[in-house]
């Protein structure tokens, strides 16, 4: 009896012990973000970062140039202006370039707001790369605000050598369907 006691015990102190090992793990897991994010403060050591510039740096192409010209628009419901602050640049590919496109709020309210790229010819699309873009979130200016909203890219050397320039456009829309109404029935 004091034997059967005696394993009783020993399997339940077992099973406390993997579950507190489990329990421990998973708060590991959680915790390991946290803690990079601390050694990197401290150390100054972002890994991910220098490899992908590492990367980038290892893959420019300076025998091959493109032309690469930036448009904007804005749909009539969207009381925006929005234009690129450079309309044009030759970059290398494989090398990763910023530019920047500035957006004005012209009425006193808030307005939400959605840019739409394009890039043509439409061949190249799948080589223009952007790797940080205020198109891949929706916009927000108050009112009469001006904001500089940047583009990170690069294009890829695979692109086909028949291929020397492209244009990158972008279409703001007004998010709101009731707002975008009432501006497109009085600014034309």
């Amino acid at each position: 009896m004091t034997q059967d006691l005696d394993s009783d015990k020993n399997k339940k102190r077992t099973i406390i012990i993997l579950f507190s090992i489990v329990v421990l793990m998973f708060g590991f897991a959680f915790a390991l973000v946290p803690l990079y994010n601390l050694f990197c403060k401290v150390t100054g050591y972002k890994a991910v970062e220098f490899t992908q510039r590492q990367n980038a740096i290892e893959s420019v192409n300076k025998n091959r140039m493109i032309t690469i010209k930036f448009d904007s628009t804005v749909h009539s419901g969207l009381p925006w202006e929005f234009y690129p602050v450079t309309k044009e640049i030759k970059v290398y590919t494989g090398k990763v370039y910023t530019v920047k496109y500035l957006a004005k709020n012209l009425v006193n309210e808030k307005i939400h707001g959605q840019a739409i790229p394009a890039v043509s010819p439409w061949q190249a699309g799948s080589y223009f790369n952007k790797t940080e873009c205020f198109c891949f979130s929706e916009q927000m200016l108050e009112a009469g605000e001006t904001k500089e909203m940047p583009l990170s890219f690069l294009v890829d050397d695979k692109m086909p050598k028949n291929i020397n320039a492209l244009t990158l456009s972008y279409t703001f829309m007004n998010k709101n369907k009731e707002s975008a109404e009432k501006y497109a029935a009085t600014i034309n």
